[in-house]
């Protein structure tokens, strides 16, 4: 099955792509496992959780417990001894939540960084369950990152089969898209695509995709009032028949013809 990671500066909607996919890969009989590496943690609100059900759900990197059980060490502690290939295959099926009978939510949360410690154990916990995802997982998996690309490793590229990037019209997203997919490339992925969100009509995404100089332009995702209103009132629904799915189902038929194994 695919393994797709979607990536941007925060706000482009990356989340609501994320979560479109997902809908979308279920729609076509796909077992799917969505997984939220944001530390704002809302991919569960856009599959259709409500506000309290996704504050239930206590992210990998917060298990302090577990965190100890695996690595040997404890959180955030400075100088400790800690493994680097901790036991993590048995954590999806676990902790994730059943959003239907095709999809699961898996939260991983957010990486540390910086003076925060980035080299300890919760980081090494949740880039070996990242690989894992990538590696070992039969259903199709679909990863929510951070805005930026810090939850990868060479390890977790190689098994990757492609990098979405999301950008908004508008030069600056462009510009911090094309700065992703540079930093992304020298990481080593081969498979880098941009998708476009927010677009308001067809010659926008047209200029869109000439403004990306060559990169791989695989779709768009059309302005809609109606997500925007979902958001707004917190009732989330997806429809097959909607417009923004069938684009979602286009990107899809894209990648898939344009994968590079």
């Amino acid at each position: 099955m695919v393994k797709i990671a979607v990536s941007g500066k925060g706000g482009v909607g990356k989340t609501t792509l994320t979560s479109l996919l997902a809908y979308t890969f279920a729609a076509m009989g796909k077992k799917v496992i969505a997984v939220d590496a944001d530390p704002d943690a809302n991919l569960g609100l856009s599959l259709g959780l409500s506000l309290s059900e996704v504050r239930e759900i206590i992210p990998l990197s917060e298990m302090k417990d577990l965190i100890a059980e695996r690595t040997g060490a404890t959180p955030g502690a400075v100088g400790a001894i800690f493994k680097m290939n901790p036991k993590v295959d048995d954590l999806p099926d676990k902790y994730s939540r059943a959003i239907s009978d095709n999809i699961k939510l898996f939260v991983l949360g957010g990486l540390k960084t910086g003076g925060a410690g980035c080299f300890c154990a919760e980081n090494v916990l949740l880039k070996t369950m990242l690989k894992h995802l990538m590696v070992n997982r039969e259903e199709v998996v679909l990863v929510d990152m951070e805005a930026g690309i810090e939850h990868l490793s060479r390890g977790t590229t190689a098994a990757m089969d492609a990098l979405i990037i999301v950008v908004n019209p508008g030069r600056k997203s462009i510009q911090t898209g094309m700065t992703v997919e540079r930093l992304a490339r020298e990481l080593g992925i081969k498979n880098i695509f941009i998708v476009a969100n927010r677009v308001r009509s067809e010659e926008e995404a047209h200029q869109i995709g000439q403004e990306l100089k060559g990169l791989k332009f695989i779709g768009f995702i059309s302005f809609d009032e109606d997500i925007i209103e979902q958001d707004r009132s917190g009732k989330y629904h997806f429809s097959p028949e909607s417009r923004v799915a069938q684009e979602a189902g286009r990107i899809i038929g894209n990648l898939s013809r344009t994968i590079v194994k």
